[in-house]
């Protein structure tokens, strides 16, 4: 298995230190905050181990309230809000330094039969003809600084194959703010519905608030632009493996008032809807802000 995804992988398995209450924590990484998409994956991980092996989320909502600290363990407190006969509900509040920093309520259904609809697989290029996210720094490695390159090529659990490459340290407008990326985990993954689910919401927090910023151009490195994921929504619609190819198509729906709300549907390559996510992010020039 590739190391980076067994890394990852030790990162989800919490540890139980009482009844509904778990502890979590983050790769040896030099962050200034911890990722959101591990918070909200850790969170879900936390609401898995209170729930039914016979349910799976079909859907979560979270709040970023603070950001995490990166060299601290993180608490996960479980809520079993209800136990139903076919939904069952947990909330999950995530603690650090005795201060929440993210909330989150997941909903897990039985497996049953229903109709079926769903939207189109966009007429993209498929993930075999693109060039990897990898690949393509290595061709930019001379336009990029020192820093910004050894983050940016680290082993990452994710392979990531655009369809359009944007240079990450340059200021790129697009019209309309939507991209279309593959991706998959780097290596097989263990055959659990659970961790697909939890792989698949790690994931999708990479690239959500990025429409926003292609709608105006700014630039993630620019130290006047300050941007956070505030809430994110997720659906799960059917089954998937997240060691496959998927396909993320996300774009900005709007901007204002130093936010911005962005949509997105994933896809299998074969064209099924597995599911979608919505992310309202912070989007804010320093010289403007209210500080």
């Amino acid at each position: 298995m590739n190391e980076a995804v067994t890394d990852l992988l030790g990162i989800l398995d919490l540890e139980p230190i009482e009844v509904n209450i778990f502890r979590g924590y983050c790769p040896e990484e030099e962050r200034q905050r911890v990722f959101g998409g591990q918070v909200m994956a850790q969170a879900l991980v936390a609401a898995q181990r209170t729930v039914d092996t016979d349910r799976v989320a079909h859907s979560l909502h979270g709040y970023f309230l603070r950001p995490g600290d990166p060299n601290a363990p993180i608490l996960y407190d479980v809520d079993r809000i209800r136990d139903g006969k076919s939904f069952t509900t947990r909330r999950v509040v995530t603690i650090q330094h005795g201060r929440a920093i993210f909330n989150m309520s997941a909903s897990f259904q039985v497996a049953e039969d229903g109709a079926n609809y769903q939207m189109a697989l966009p007429d993209v290029s498929g993930p075999e003809e693109l060039t990897s996210w990898g690949d393509y720094l290595t061709t930019i490695a001379d336009d990029l600084p020192t820093d910004a390159s050894d983050w940016l090529n680290r082993p990452r659990p994710i392979e990531t194959r655009p369809t359009r490459l944007l240079h990450p340290m340059k200021a790129n407008v697009e019209d309309p703010p939507r991209q279309f990326i593959w991706f998959k985990a780097a290596s097989e993954v263990p055959d659990d519905p659970g961790l697909q689910q939890v792989l698949l919401t790690y994931a999708v927090d990479m690239w959500l608030l990025d429409c926003s910023v292609l709608a105006h151009g700014f630039r993630f490195g620019d130290p006047d632009f300050q941007a956070a994921s505030l809430d994110h929504a997720m659906w799960f619609q059917r089954p998937f493996r997240a060691d496959e190819w998927l396909l993320l198509d996300a774009e900005c729906i709007s901007t204002g008032g130093a936010r911005g709300l962005n949509r997105s549907n994933i896809y299998t390559q074969s064209g099924e809807l597995v599911a979608s996510a919505n992310q309202e992010g912070l989007i804010r020039m320093r010289d403007s802000a209210t500080q």
